[in-house]
């Protein structure tokens, strides 16, 4: 998933999913979780079904109705949050059940032994 078309065209990864909204939102807008969940479904699907290397599909969302976040956001800079070394939850109940749920248990997650 990309939001720098010009970036991801130069790499050439074998398939990318692009959205045209400010960096840092590559997968929506925080707090719209429907929207979120399409994004990502358009994603994968474009995943599966891209059979070109070097495909980038655009997909179908719009940050807002015009275009007026560009200018704003090449003139303000980044606004994005401090990254951070552990994990940031949104609400403390989020951190909660992560917590409770323990380590991933996915394969690529997981230490090998």
């Amino acid at each position: 998933m990309t939001s720098a078309l010009d970036i991801t065209n130069a790499v050439r990864p074998p398939r990318a999913a692009f959205l045209d909204y400010p960096l840092g939102h590559t997968t929506g807008k925080p707090g719209e979780p429907e929207l979120q969940r399409r994004i990502m479904l358009e994603a994968l699907d474009a995943f599966a079904s891209l059979s070109s290397p070097g495909t980038v599909k655009t997909l179908p969302f719009r940050w807002s109705d015009d275009e007026s976040w560009k200018d704003r956001a090449f003139a303000e800079g980044d606004d994005r949050l401090t990254r951070h070394d552990t994990p940031q939850y949104q609400r403390e109940e989020d951190r909660r059940l992560a917590e409770q749920a323990g380590a991933p248990s996915c394969p690529v997650c997981v230490p090998r032994k």
